[in-house]
């Protein structure tokens, strides 16, 4: 019997992978006033909800969906909270 699962997947850009998107709005916080930020990163949140057998099959399914679609593994980690609905 297969089961509902929904995923919440966080990719962020590796460490040693430069931001500008988070540089400009790390930027744009200090002009308004917040200058104790020290560091913005911008990242992509994605949640999906699937069918599968089991809860190890849908985490093999999303590791997949993300290596091939929703990250790029070169310059970008990603991690997932499963949960069953």
């Amino acid at each position: 019997m297969t089961q509902k699962y929904h995923a919440q997947i966080y990719v962020t850009l590796r460490p040693s992978v430069l931001d500008p998107a988070g540089t400009a709005v790390k930027s744009g916080l200090s002009h308004l006033g917040y200058t104790n930020v020290d560091q913005v990163r911008i990242g992509k949140y994605v949640e999906v909800t699937l069918t599968a057998d089991d809860e190890t099959a849908a985490r093999q399914q999303l590791d997949r969906i993300c290596d091939e679609l929703l990250a790029n593994p070169v310059i970008e980690n990603y991690r997932f909270d499963l949960t069953s609905v």
